[in-house]
């Protein structure tokens, strides 16, 4: 049989939360407004399905392009390319330099 190559296939680790991470989200995350051109990093929060981005962008640093609905369009570099995904906020952190 072939193995399935599914949206969340070996993710075992990379999608666990820590037991004191566990449960519901915090608000701030949810509240945080973005603005264009602040840098943020995407961090898939697991307990979240809407607005997840793919897991070869997970702690992938980007740059906030524009909002749409309650997403964000996100700038980030993978190797030579420039790819712009659409993410959730509760997927997103501020990037601190």
């Amino acid at each position: 049989m072939k193995k399935s190559k599914g949206y969340r296939t070996r993710t075992r680790r990379l999608l666990k939360k820590k037991p004191r991470e566990k449960g519901k989200l915090r608000m701030s995350k949810l509240l945080h407004q973005y603005q264009p051109g602040n840098h943020v990093v995407v961090k898939i929060d697991p307990s979240v399905h809407k607005g997840m981005p793919h897991k070869r962008y997970h702690g992938k640093v980007g740059t906030i392009i524009d909002k749409r609905g309650r997403s964000y369009i996100v700038s980030v570099r993978q190797g030579d390319a420039v790819k712009e995904i659409i993410v959730r906020p509760e997927h997103l952190e501020p990037y601190k330099e």
